[in-house]
Parts: C-alpha cells; sequence; structure tokens
C-alpha cells in the first residue's frame, strides 16, 4: 500500500500559526488609548496615537520632551522636582576695627636747653648767678601764660661713675625745679628728672681725647654739650585779641660757660 505523505498538513499548521502572530502585530500597531490628537504622536483617523509592533506609541519628527503624554512617555511631575537651591545666608560682617584714640601733642610755650656751665659750678649742684638770671628771664617770658607743666630734665657727661652722673643731673634738675616755683611757677605742675650720662649728643666727637678725669681740660670741655638742663614749659598764651593759643618757642643752648664745670 502506497503511503500518504502528511507534509500538506505541516504546511497547513504553520499558515495557521503566521496567521495567528501577524494578527497579533497587527492588532498592536493600532491604536492606544493615549489622549487624542496628542501632539507629537502620529494618529489613526479616530484621532487615537498609533503604536508600533513593539507597542510603543508612534512619534513624529515634530515630537519634545514637552509634547510627553501618558501611556506613551512618562510626564515629568512637579512635585518631583528637585526643591530650588536655599540661598546661603550672607557672611556675618567683620567686628568693626576700634583705633585706639591718639592723643594730640600738648602745646608747647616755650622749650629750651641752657648749658650747666651757666647754670652750675663744677659737679655742684647750687644754681650760680648766672644761672638765676636765666632762669628769671624764663619766668619773665612765660608769666601771664596759662602753664599745664614744666618738665626739667637734667644731662650729665661721662665723667665719673654712671651712679655719680645720675644723682648729679637729678640734683640739678630738682634746683632748677625749686629756683622756678620761688619765682611764681606752681610747684605741683613742675617735674624734675635726671638722665645722668644715658643721652650724650656729642657721639664719637670726643673720644681718644686723654683720661677720663675732670682734670683733662681738653675732654671737659669737648663734652660740654652732654651737660645740660632742658626745659620745656607746655600749656598756652592770650594773642592779640584775648583769643587763647598755643606757642610754640625754643631756644639753642645758652652760653657755653666755663670749660671747668660739669
Amino acid at each position: 500500500m502506497t503511503k500518504r505523505s502528511n507534509f500538506p498538513a505541516v504546511r497547513l499548521s504553520v499558515a495557521l500559526v503566521a496567521a495567528a502572530l501577524c494578527g497579533t502585530a497587527l492588532a498592536q500597531t493600532t491604536t492606544t488609548t493615549a489622549p487624542r490628537g496628542a501632539p507629537g504622536y502620529a494618529t489613526a483617523s479616530d484621532g487615537r496615537v498609533v503604536l508600533s509592533g513593539f507597542g510603543q506609541c508612534v512619534r513624529t519628527g515634530q515630537w519634545t520632551a514637552a509634547n510627553a503624554a501618558e501611556p506613551c512617555d512618562r510626564v515629568a511631575r512637579a512635585d518631583l522636582a528637585p526643591p530650588p537651591p536655599v540661598a546661603a545666608a550672607p557672611a556675618p560682617a567683620p567686628a568693626p576695627v576700634v583705633l585706639a584714640a591718639v592723643e594730640p601733642p600738648r602745646p608747647v610755650i616755650q622749650k629750651l636747653t641752657l648749658s650747666t656751665d651757666v647754670l652750675f659750678d663744677f659737679g655742684k649742684a647750687e644754681l650760680k648767678d648766672s644761672g638765676k638770671a636765666r632762669l628769671d628771664q624764663l619766668a619773665s617770658e612765660i608769666k601771664g601764660a596759662d602753664v599745664d607743666e614744666i618738665i626739667a630734665v637734667g644731662h650729665a657727661d661721662r665723667i665719673a661713675s654712671e651712679d655719680y652722673n645720675q644723682k648729679l643731673s637729678e640734683a640739678r634738675a630738682q634746683a632748677v625745679k625749686d629756683y622756678l616755683a620761688q619765682q611764681g611757677a606752681k610747684s605741683n605742675v613742675i617735674t624734675a628728672q635726671g638722665k645722668g650720662e644715658s643721652q650724650p649728643v656729642t657721639g664719637d666727637a670726643c673720644k681718644k681725647l686723654g683720661a677720663e678725669r675732670g682734670n683733662n681740660k681738653k675732654l671737659v670741655e669737648c663734652l660740654q654739650p652732654d651737660r645740660r638742663v632742658e626745659i620745656e614749659v607746655l600749656g598756652s598764651r592770650q594773642v592779640a585779641g584775648g583769643a587763647p593759643a598755643a606757642g610754640t618757642g625754643s631756644s639753642a643752648p645758652s652760653g657755653s660757660g666755663s670749660t671747668t664745670n660739669r
């Protein structure tokens, strides 16, 4: 008996399966439930969005993220947007710098340097007549002025010990203070100071002049500028018209004096 072939039946089965798959694909490329007439998507005649064979909405060339519509594309939610950046708090202003008050210079009525050769004998702290006469002149010059302070500073040369010269300069400044007080200046405004040999003005001019003794006349004469009393009168005086004004006076060292004084 001749056997019949089953090949036609197999072909029929394959055709039926292919037709079923094709129908499914065609069903998926029809439309979706997206909003009708959504811009940026291809739509069918009934206004619904067309799906591709993979179930995705078909976009047109005009589609942008602003056209996104669900269920085709996810729509960004306002509540999912990141919070706006918080402005940083301004840095605190730096603390103001408080400047220390600068005391204005006190007005000077008179400022002068007197040689101790005029005021005192060598190695002494008692005023000579010539010294008293010069202080009388100073007292007359500041008479009538509103004196705030008188400062008398004694200086000595380097001959003898530092301790001796310190005490001698203090004693001479005190003698000047006492005499000015006798001439009418208020003693409570007069200050007497002694600097000893600590502030010479001759520098190196008197080096290598022999023995550092009081009988070395050449050295004593060279060191004469170091032996001095500096006087400064602070305050104000009346000027023309009655208005008070600060007056500044100065004087160079008065008199060279005898070379035997120190």
